[in-house]
């Protein structure tokens, strides 16, 4: 009986019958063999053409039959596994020494097939060519997008990351192309060359003469003449300066022309606030008969304010307040907050907002206060509870802002009272169930404190997880923070990257570590905020 060839179940579908193709080739092959004449070039082309069609159907295979993986195909089955392998946890194994967390979307069943289709053709890849074994991790869909029209939200202001979701990251918001962020044009690079070179010729520091004569010139006129600006810098810097000084003259004779502001208007130097005088930063509307006045007396329980001394020290003795209108909403120790509506206490609402443009340039709200919500914080001695900050809120907002202004009083600076109303308006939000964020734009001490604040959340967000995903949307419903200020501050601390079409999150444990330093060195600070002490309800919306 002939013996039957069995074929290899990895080189073709076999159903029983040899295929026609293979057995014209031998039938071929034992012609050429016979003859002895068949040239060994065309050899050689038909040995390829078999190769060909035999890798063909090999990955035919692999596309529709379903073959179990034994034991001694380790590197299949390896890669096989990784298709339904969870992803990977903060602290699984990982190629360097910062865990990488898969961010998970919202909407991520929506992509599954879409993302399996894509595990099923590297799955295709891996088996054809055999690379080494690398770490797979689920992929899922970020739908956050930047909030400026026209944007697809790719490149950032900075020229290190591939993509953006915040405005100040927007290279459009900015005038700019994403290829203008990411290098230097070439006139940029010569000027700054030249103004490397041209800086080269600073004076490390005054000699003897030069200080004597600055000393004479600051004695003879003292503060009506401005300092003498030679031999300080380099001649490049003093020349930009004085630059400067010409366009900021030339704009105030603009405003004064067009009757924006008056001669006085600018007057207000120093204001008497309790046992502080405090030096002013900015204008602030008040009537022109106060506005003209070099120094403003205001009383630091009432906020009225008077034009003497002797008027400030009259009112004091009649002044019945020792606190701000309206209700205490939170007190622990020495620190309150009181919650004064701005349709019931107009007056006071007023001049609080009188003395805040004092000190922010952004602010704009003076007199129409009704709208608003306002949040004091005092701290009491046995003199009264005083003055240390404030923050505004919209009754009904549209955006959901939960601050619209925010100030600490220059006395209380640097001392973590600012974090403390960050933190208290974020803990009003949470009572409210909604997620929070502050009006724009930001001045540059509210962003500065902002910007500590979501770092300070997002780090201990971190130290405390200890779940396998990681999702911006979890992590905005626990601390209220807006997803957008979420993912603008992990951009700023260089923890979210774009890699192989998905996004993760780095947990910079160097960041963490030092975070954890800072709390323990602060120890038990009276300077957070306790969410038992707070004693209030959501005012219903008017």
């Amino acid at each position: 009986m002939p013996r039957t060839r069995q074929r290899p179940l990895t080189g073709s579908v076999s159903d029983g019958t040899e295929d026609s193709d293979s057995s014209a080739e031998r039938e071929q092959t034992n012609s050429s063999e016979s003859d002895g004449n068949m040239p060994k070039r065309q050899r050689l082309t038909r040995a390829s053409t078999r190769l060909s069609q035999s890798s063909q159907a090999l990955k035919l295979i692999l596309d529709f039959v379903s073959i179990p993986l034994s034991s001694d195909t380790p590197d299949l089955k390896r890669a096989a596994d990784h298709d339904e392998s969870p992803p990977l946890t903060p602290t699984g194994n990982a190629p360097s020494s910062e865990s990488e967390l898969d961010i998970s979307s919202p909407n991520a069943s929506h992509d599954e097939s879409q993302s399996k289709d894509q595990a099923n053709r590297d799955s295709d890849k891996d088996l054809s060519h055999r690379p080494k074994r690398r770490r797979c991790h689920e992929t899922y869909n970020f739908n956050m997008k930047c909030p400026t029209p026209g944007c697809n939200s790719l490149g950032h202001l900075t020229g290190k990351h591939e993509r953006h979701f915040a405005i100040s990251g927007c290279p459009l918001y900015h005038n700019l192309s994403a290829d203008e962020c990411k290098t230097p044009t070439p006139k940029q690079s010569r000027y700054k060359e030249q103004v490397a070179e041209m800086r080269k010729g600073r004076n490390s520091g005054l000699q003897k003469e030069q200080k004597e004569k600055h000393m004479e010139h600051r004695q003879t006129y003292g503060n009506t003449r401005e300092p003498l600006l030679e031999n300080i810098t380099s001649d490049y810097d003093l020349e930009l300066f004085r630059k400067a000084q010409a366009r900021a003259s030339e704009d105030l004779e603009k405003l004064r022309i067009q009757g924006q502001i008056t001669e006085g208007s600018n007057m207000i130097k120093t204001i008497v606030f309790g046992r502080y005088e405090l030096d002013t930063w900015y204008h602030s509307p008040y009537p022109e008969e106060y506005a003209r006045l070099g120094r403003l007396y205001v009383c630091e329980f009432c906020l009225k304010y008077m034009k003497s001394q002797t008027i400030l020290r009259r009112h004091m003795a009649k002044c019945v307040w020792k606190h701000p209108p309206g209700d205490e909403v939170y007190r622990k120790g020495s620190i309150s907050v009181f919650e004064v509506d701005g349709k019931k206490n107009k007056i006071y609402c007023q001049n609080l907002c009188l003395l805040a443009k004092l000190f922010l340039d952004h602010k704009t709200l003076y007199y129409d206060v009704e709208p608003f919500l306002f949040y004091v914080m005092t701290e009491a001695d046995n003199t009264g509870c005083h003055l240390v900050g404030y923050f505004s809120k919209e009754k009904n907002s549209f955006l959901n802002y939960n601050v619209s202004c925010i100030l600490t009083m220059p006395q209380y600076m640097r001392q973590g009272f600012g974090k403390m109303l960050i933190d208290f308006s974020y803990l009003l939000s949470k009572v409210e169930e909604k997620v929070g964020s502050p009006e724009r734009p930001l001045s540059d001490l509210g962003l500065i404190s902002y910007r500590s604040y979501w770092k300070e959340v997002l780090l201990r967000y971190m130290h405390n997880f200890q779940g396998k995903e990681i999702s911006i949307k979890e992590i905005s419903q626990e601390t209220a923070v807006n997803p957008v200020d979420i993912v603008s501050t992990l951009q700023s601390l260089q923890m979210l990257k774009y890699w192989k079409g998905k996004h993760l999150v780095l947990k910079r444990q160097d960041l963490i570590d030092e975070w954890k330093a800072k709390e323990i060195k602060r120890g038990n600070s009276n300077k957070t905020i306790d969410p038992s002490s707070l004693k209030w309800t959501p005012p219903k919306g008017t």
